[in-house]
């Protein structure tokens, strides 16, 4: 058995959009290079059940990231969600992107496993990270998943928002 997440976890109720870094949360953080230069990437694919589950709930899904590589478009545009990436101050962008689309910032979930995704901590009500972020990060979130990042933390924070609902 699992241990429980820590801290009281988001429920439908509490959450309007979910804001969702990349490296680190969706994938393990680790990237395999080809002769070529061309980078890959592993994912759960119970974290794309969770996201779809997540848009049919009618609830908004971002990725923000730091990262320019095009792996991060191409698995936003397979999961069908928007994404900001090359994105240096994430910070600023997650506020304007919350201004744009009209959502109370204290009413969004951002999960996330590294140090710049503290800017972001800083402006929703559910900062979330995941099993494996660095300390600063665990220290600084209001729940912490009890799988690490490329292991299906998205799929958790999906069943702790629509419960019996995710289907």
């Amino acid at each position: 058995m699992s241990p429980a997440a820590s801290g009281p976890l988001p429920t439908r109720a509490d959450i309007d959009a979910v804001v969702l870094d990349f490296d680190g949360t969706q994938t393990d953080d680790t990237a395999l290079i080809g002769a070529d230069g061309t980078e890959w990437v592993r994912v759960h694919r119970g974290d794309g059940l969770g996201i779809a589950a997540l848009r049919r709930a009618g609830l908004p899904v971002l990725i923000l990231s730091t990262e320019t590589n095009p792996v991060v478009r191409a698995r936003a545009d397979k999961l069908g969600v928007p994404v900001l990436h090359g994105v240096a101050e994430k910070g600023p962008a997650l506020e304007q992107w919350c201004a744009e689309q009209e959502l109370d910032p204290a009413r969004v979930l951002y999960a996330g496993n590294d140090v710049n995704d503290l800017p972001c901590f800083a402006v929703v009500g559910w900062p979330v990270a995941v099993a494996s972020a660095h300390q600063p990060v665990k220290d600084a979130a209001r729940v912490i998943t009890t799988v690490p990042g490329g292991y299906g933390a998205v799929r958790e924070i999906a069943s702790w928002i629509l419960g019996k609902d995710l289907a």
